[in-house]
């Protein structure tokens, strides 16, 4: 593959299970070198499309190809380029954190002095320093995470895929799995993720939102904000923030009414001039607010924004049909 050209190039991709569509045609690019964010709630077509570009689902029209290679005639050449980390870590419970290490990189070829070597650099990174003996099965399940990662670089790959490889881990554990991943991207390579987490997705420097199995987004998280975020993003802080929430829902005037943590996001086209409405409906309950203020659209307003859309589309064409 030269220099010059994407790690992934997906035209028309598409997967059908009898009459159910799960992946529509999509087309996208990823550059080298770049942290690709695939985002998407369940059942939208992520794991679908990670399982063609693996060369583990034959797509049922469309083509990609992977690091240069086509994902249905050149399977084995990619999965030598490629790790892969999936929702469910695969690691062996009972081998320790060395033993896994040696068992997936002898499935690469890599044995001898480069075997130790690459092992020994791994759990410097990982952190994992003193547990090499340790079993898998004991280890929490952030450190658990930072060895599953291991297991699929140990064979130094181009690229790296990784399915939801945060679920379920802390806040710590995440950031710090992160930072591992920024470190892969510096040292050239190119990584692939899906997250349903939108502070991680913050931290990909390009983004697709898929759909229902259609891309309905795409670029870098500031030009998906500026593109699909037309309507102003009001902020309420407010005691009993669920209850206000359900008020200001009633109210019937704006696009969305989002939980942002303990915070209250209010989405509409002209969302501040409903400033002083919101104050006196607020302070008629009882709960006066603390604050008002128009902020920035989040990952996550976006997000849920983009999805009704589709949402609302589908309907309308469903009608007219």
């Amino acid at each position: 593959m030269k220099a010059s050209e994407p790690s992934v190039v997906a035209q028309g991709l598409t997967k059908r299970f009898g009459d159910f569509t799960a992946v529509a045609g999509i087309n996208f690019e990823v550059k080298q070198g770049e942290i690709f964010g695939f985002l998407g709630p369940n059942g939208s077509g992520k794991t679908t499309t990670i399982r063609m570009l693996l060369g583990l689902l034959r797509p049922s029209a469309g083509s990609a190809q992977v690091l240069g290679f086509d994902v249905t005639r050149q399977r084995e050449e990619i999965r030598q380029c490629i790790g892969y980390m999936s929702q469910r870590f695969s690691l062996y419970g009972d081998l320790t954190v060395m033993e896994n290490l040696q068992f997936y990189a002898g499935t690469y070829g890599v044995t001898g002095p480069e075997l130790q070597k690459r092992a020994r650099t791994i759990v410097e990174m990982a952190g994992l320093t003193g547990r090499e003996d340790e079993r898998a099965v004991n280890l929490a399940g952030g450190w658990r995470q930072r060895l599953a990662l291991g297991t699929a670089i140990v064979h130094q790959p181009q690229m790296l895929f990784l399915d939801e490889p945060t679920a379920g881990v802390d806040p710590l554990s995440r950031r710090a799995f992160w930072d591992l991943l920024y470190e892969l991207a510096e040292a050239g390579a190119t990584i692939f993720v899906t997250t349903h987490y939108m502070d991680e997705a913050e931290r990909c420097q390009t983004l697709a939102f898929i759909h229902e199995g259609h891309i309905v987004a795409r670029g870098t998280p500031q030009a998906i904000k500026e593109a699909q975020m037309p309507a102003q993003v009001l902020e309420v802080d407010c005691p009993e923030p669920e209850a206000a929430a359900g008020a200001l829902r009633g109210l019937g005037i704006f696009d969305e009414v989002a939980m942002y943590g303990s915070l209250i996001h209010l989405i509409a086209p002209q969302a501040a001039a409903h400033g002083p409405q919101i104050e006196a409906l607020l302070r008629k309950r009882g709960t006066p607010p603390r604050r008002v203020a128009l902020v920035p659209p989040s990952l996550e307003d976006v997000f849920i924004a983009s999805m009704k859309a589709v949402n609302r589309a589908n309907q309308q064409a469903g009608k007219r049909a």
